[in-house]
């Protein structure tokens, strides 16, 4: 264990365990796996259990991947979310990763007093819910929820023309996004979410919403996203 690291003689078991793996982490590669829990306990001279939380931790600050009936493997880089007029397929591609979406639904609907008040409508007007699975470089990163005001045909044909919502408003329906307003807060992963995103059930999760308004000041959008908080950082740059 490095002397920075080296806990005091108060600091919890698990803790120490925790600063022991993450001097081992840091002397392996990313993806690498670790050795399995049981030579991982007898090493460090821990139960298992406390071994256990110290990994829950180290994979909740996205330092380890968690794979069930797999194991346990350092983690690549978050990925970081740097820009808030631009969309996520625009943002990754300046990283030089790939951006892609999956829609698991588009519906019409009529707005709800709640999903109203946020796109300034009345409540009872039809609105776009557009539900899709974010991915870079082929690995789950988000899932979305867009509730967009409005007529807007075709707009899954438009969608795979553009390769994104915003270019697809700004182009297709003359619906730029001039401005945003992102509230930021953390949440548990549900089953279902964990299943969609390849994550445990209870992962840490960072959930945005998102208004974002045209050069008139009326909202184009208002989008619920949770991203995976092992692989995404969120940067808010004026």
């Amino acid at each position: 264990m490095s002397e920075a690291a080296a806990p005091t003689a108060a600091a919890p078991r698990y803790f120490q365990v925790k600063l022991a793996l993450a001097d081992l982490i840091a002397g392996l590669d990313r993806g690498m796996s670790l050795p399995p829990e049981r030579q991982l306990a007898e090493q460090l001279g821990t139960s298992r259990t406390t071994l256990r939380k110290a990994l829950a931790e180290l994979a909740g600050e996205g330092v380890l991947r968690r794979t069930q009936g797999s194991g346990n493997y350092v983690a690549p880089p978050k990925v970081v979310h740097v820009r808030q007029l631009s969309s996520l397929t625009d943002d990754l591609k300046a990283e030089g990763m790939q951006a892609s979406s999956q829609i698991l639904g588009l519906e019409q609907m009529r707005a709800d007093k709640t999903v109203a008040e946020h796109l300034e409508i009345e409540p009872g007007e039809r609105i776009r819910l557009l539900t899709r699975l974010r991915l870079v470089d082929g690995e789950p990163l988000a899932l979305e929820e867009a509730h967009l005001p409005g007529a807007l045909p075709r707009l899954e044909a438009r969608l795979a023309e553009k390769g994104s919502l915003y270019a697809a408003l700004r182009d297709c329906y003359g619906r730029g996004v001039h401005s945003v307003e992102d509230t930021v807060e953390t949440a548990m992963a549900t089953p279902d979410q964990a299943e969609l995103l390849q994550i445990a059930t209870g992962q840490p999760l960072l959930l945005v919403h998102r208004t974002s308004r045209d050069t008139s000041g009326q909202v184009v959008e208002w989008t619920r996203s949770v991203y995976r908080g092992d692989r995404f950082r969120f940067v808010a740059r004026a």
